[in-house]
């Protein structure tokens, strides 16, 4: 489907009420202007306000020059996303198949991963930018994002003195050539470097090879699978909420030291660490436009009748039932939401929990870094990936990046990041789309809290009176960094 035949005119209503909606509710919920004298609806736990359709253009709500071009570009590539949607739900519903897992299940575990985020249209669950694509025509969004069937994987050859990190070209297989090292980069972003460091093309400093990869493109669009069966993750210069997607020399450095960290850390059969293996990245540009993080798939790690998830597709509607995809997975495990719910939290909670308590790690366990299995509906292992937005408290025998932003000497600050994505962003979402009695729901899972740090000082905060919220929106409106707003907390009491 071309740029010349997509029709954007039945979805782009769609796309603008949806992102209205969403800015709407962030702004109410972090108190920004006037939003809770002009917007009402029924507030949730955290503070979280669902708000009926907002029938305007988000570019109205804001006078931010800034955030307004990216909620332009939101509209535009939601309506895209939308669009496409439409089309490849109706080769699902006609599949035979009885739901999307049933349909994905033969592609392998990592593959079916991808094809289910592929349900996750409207990107982050909390943020109103979450389909911006600034960087991105509409012609490159129909070339690369999350609805793409595939994209390409090219390699890039520079002298070694150039590479900074893991020699990739034996692990990956893709000969560099003698004194020269491989950079493995996003078919996109490869056109980028092209203008942006043309004279480096020119000179020789920089060699294209002939070797490309078909690859599939994830919700994170610079992560991609690539056939052998690993992700790379990949700078793509674009921004995507109000982040352009380049990576620090830090984080390619970082995360394999991060993931045997973890490996050490984490002790429990029930949790899949996908560690990222390798990392490099090049001085070239400004150091962060050729980078590349090995990550480890699940592929030949799962027993035949578990089925892997994303988390970011569970609350999404099943193109083939109508339903979401945790509904489905409700009715597999005996049709309480209640019963599911806890039997969930007890997956997710208690190893957040014990890695923040017992080793200062405050990992990133919003949806879209966690990837639960199930076994006929019931919750089973926890995968987990992306350690590159987790806090780590500043201890004696971890020697990251020197600077990284990752490290912190205030224990709030990395269980800020712990209540922040476990509570709010994951289960609060969950919590939501099934349509449980709110009270019972949290007051479980404030049993699973109790249980987990009976008798640890972590436990006081998570059971404060009020939480700090990212404030996504204020973030953006300050241009800092992390920004945290208090909202009411359903675990308290």
């Amino acid at each position: 489907m071309g740029r010349s035949v997509l029709d954007l005119s039945a979805t782009l209503p769609a796309a603008r009420v949806a992102v209205a909606t969403k800015l709407a509710e962030a702004l109410w919920r972090e108190d920004i202007g006037d939003a809770r004298q002009r917007f009402s609806g029924r507030v949730h736990a955290f503070d979280r306000v669902v708000l009926d359709p907002v029938d305007l253009d988000p570019v109205s709500l804001v006078e931010h020059e800034g955030l307004r071009a990216e909620l332009a570009s939101a509209v535009t590539g939601l309506a895209v996303a939308y669009a496409r949607r439409a089309e490849q739900d109706a080769v699902r519903r006609a599949s035979g198949a009885p739901d999307m897992p049933s349909l994905v299940a033969d592609l392998g575990a990592d593959a079916a991963c991808v094809r289910l985020e592929q349900l996750a249209t409207e990107g982050h669950n909390l943020h109103p930018c979450g389909r911006t694509r600034l960087g991105w025509s509409i012609d490159d969004m129909l070339a690369h994002d999350l609805e793409t069937p595939s994209t390409l994987v090219r390699f890039l050859s520079v002298p070694e003195k150039l590479a900074l990190g893991d020699e990739l070209s034996e692990h990956l297989g893709v000969k560099a050539g003698v004194g020269r090292a491989l950079l493995p980069v996003h078919a996109w972003q490869l056109g980028h470097l092209r203008e942006l460091l043309a004279d480096r093309f020119a000179d020789g400093t920089i060699e294209v090879l002939d070797e490309e990869w078909r690859a599939l493109p994830t919700a994170a669009l610079r992560t991609l699978l690539e056939p052998g069966g690993e992700y790379l993750k990949m700078s793509l210069d674009i921004q995507v909420t109000s982040t352009r997607r380049t990576i620090s020399v830090a984080s390619t450095r970082n995360g394999p030291i991060l993931s045997e960290l973890l490996s050490r850390c984490v002790e429990s059969d029930r949790v899949l660490l996908m560690a990222e293996t390798a990392g490099v990245a090049s001085p070239l540009g400004d150091s962060r436009q050729l980078s590349t993080i090995v990550r480890a798939g699940l592929a030949g790690r799962l027993a035949d009748d578990e089925v892997p998830i994303p988390a970011i597709a569970l609350p999404a509607l099943d193109p083939i039932t109508g339903a979401t995809v945790l509904q489905g997975l409700v009715a597999q495990h005996g049709g309480d939401p209640l019963a599911f719910l806890i039997d969930y939290a007890n997956l997710l909670v208690p190893v957040v929990l014990r890695v923040a308590a017992q080793h200062g790690i405050g990992l990133e366990a919003h949806l879209q870094n966690c990837v639960p299995t199930f076994v006929a509906g019931r919750p089973h292992r926890l995968a987990l990936r992306d350690f590159a937005g987790l806090r780590i408290c500043e201890q004696p025998g971890v020697q990251l990046w020197p600077g990284s932003v990752i490290t912190t000497a205030d224990r709030e600050v990395m269980l800020a990041k712990v209540a922040y994505t476990v509570f709010q962003a994951h289960l609060g979402e969950l919590v939501l789309s099934l349509g449980v009695e709110e009270e019972a729901a949290w007051r479980a899972v404030r049993a699973i809290v109790d249980e987990t740090l009976a008798g640890h000082p972590d436990h006081a905060f998570y059971t404060a009176p009020s939480l700090p919220h990212k404030a996504l929106t204020r973030m953006r409106l300050s241009g800092r960094g992390d920004v945290y707003v208090q909202v009411r907390n359903p675990l308290h009491g």
